[in-house]
């Protein structure tokens, strides 16, 4: 297994660092963002921590390659703001048109590289689903009918038989909102699956949650264990 550091949107205010762990024997091809917004920590710090474990050979993949993102949006990282404009209202709404921001340009440019065929990404929000229907804290998600829809439960229901309180439990949302990174990169036929956790839990619970979600998509994906 090798895992090498490569600039997206280099030369330009917008480079920021991505990885390539690559396990030199055939399987799928897996993608996961964070940053996209600047102001979601636990989702950034969930996607850093997974990266430094490939690097250090702490985690290895079995098959297939991982492409990880940690922080796409740095500007935005330093102000601890969404964005503006929101960069995840900038990607690609049909497979022939273009992105609006070149950060998120370079960054469907990536994804049409590869050609993932699953792609994350990891997000926090307001407001708990258990406790109100109209928020997406603690949610996977999906579009309704996609080969991802069945996958995103699969991987609610394991994540919630080990989380212990009832409202921190993970709900399947299915939301259609073209212009994210989500539904452009579904362009390409991948399985995409937004995550949210909720900004009022503990930070490091939010990590822990972001962290066992990556993997148990990448097992679920056949890429580890």
């Amino acid at each position: 297994m090798t895992a090498t550091k490569h600039i997206l949107a280099p030369d330009t205010s917008y480079a920021t660092p991505y990885y390539v762990i690559n396990s030199h024997r055939p399987g799928p091809v897996f993608m996961v963002v964070s940053g996209i917004h600047g102001n979601e920590p636990a989702s950034i710090r969930a996607a850093q921590t997974l990266a430094g474990k490939f690097r250090r050979g702490e985690l290895l993949l079995a098959r297939g390659r991982l492409i990880l993102v940690p922080l796409v949006n740095q500007r935005a990282f330093r102000r601890k703001s969404r964005g503006v404009p929101d960069l995840n209202r900038s990607f690609p709404h049909f497979s022939s048109s273009r992105a609006s921001h070149p950060l998120s340009a370079a960054l469907f440019r990536l994804a049409r590289q590869h050609r993932p065929s699953w792609y994350l990404d990891l997000h926090e929000a307001n407001g708990l689903s258990q406790l109100n229907r109209k928020r997406v804290g603690q949610t996977l998600l999906v579009s309704k009918g996609t080969r991802a829809a069945a996958a995103a439960r699969q991987i609610v229901n394991a994540m919630n038989r080990n989380v212990g309180v009832a409202a921190y439990r993970f709900n399947i949302k299915h939301r259609e909102r073209s212009g994210t990174s989500r539904m452009a990169v579904q362009l390409l036929g991948a399985r995409a699956v937004t995550v949210e956790t909720c900004w009022s839990l503990d930070f490091a619970l939010r990590v822990k949650y972001q962290q066992q979600i990556v993997s148990l998509f990448l097992e679920k994906a056949g890429l580890m264990g």
